[in-house]
């Protein structure tokens, strides 16, 4: 993925006038952001957790080429303490600015959530997006994506020799996706893109999330006021 359209991502974020493209990575802990990181690396960059606590406590940078960079989050559902303490520090990472000739603009320029395929469960991430995420950033600077896709159903339906849905799973994670889109907009009165589903354990649809990341590349900075 390190070069895939990379011609057309450089050609964006130039126009735009971004040095690079920011991207920061938003999930509960086990969703797989890790690995959805070393999925599109090809390679181990982000340590992938196997027990109740969140690897990540700080945000972290990876490069992913010279013009796109994500930043790796701490996990939520750690407890109300540890989701508050979460939540500022996202509060803070959105707040962030940088100083240019023509005024102050925001660090990050788009925020992926990544929800679990196989959880009934998105509550606290919901209220994430509610209560912080689109009340700090425009939705079309939000990408919503479903990780996991292979154990939507607990394992059924899902092609081991070419590492896809079959039919059945294809359907449920459609519906999936748009029961996603639906509730966004029910709670938060803002329409964002529909999720794309994937599997990073299976290296499913990879393209398709850096399609989401590319097509969602603002044609502007993201200006912040200074009170």
């Amino acid at each position: 993925m390190h070069r895939y359209r990379i011609s057309e991502i450089g050609q964006k974020v130039t126009a735009a006038g971004f040095r690079h493209l920011d991207v920061l990575l938003v999930g509960a802990t086990g969703v797989g952001k890790s690995s959805t990181l070393n999925a599109l690396f090809g390679e181990q960059k982000a340590k992938v957790g196997t027990g109740v606590d969140p690897e990540t406590q700080l945000v972290e940078s990876y490069m992913l080429n010279d013009v796109l960079r994500f930043w790796d989050s701490a996990g939520l559902g750690d407890g109300k303490e540890a989701d508050r303490a979460h939540r500022q520090k996202l509060i803070d990472v959105l707040s962030k600015t940088y100083t240019h000739s023509d005024g102050q603009w925001g660090w990050i320029d788009l925020v992926f959530v990544i929800l679990d395929g196989s959880s009934r469960d998105l509550g606290t991430a919901y209220d994430l997006l509610r209560d912080v995420i689109l009340k700090m950033i425009d939705p079309d600077r939000v990408i919503v994506a479903i990780n996991q896709a292979d154990m939507a159903m607990k394992g059924r339906y899902w092609d081991k020799v070419l590492h896809q849905p079959q039919p059945n799973l294809q359907q449920f994670l459609d519906e999936k996706a748009e029961s996603v889109q639906k509730r966004i907009l029910e709670a938060t009165g803002l329409q964002i893109s529909k999720p794309v589903y994937y599997s990073a354990y299976e290296n499913y649809h990879l393209k398709e999330i850096m399609d989401a990341v590319i097509n969602h590349i603002p044609v502007c900075r993201r200006k912040m006021h200074t009170p």
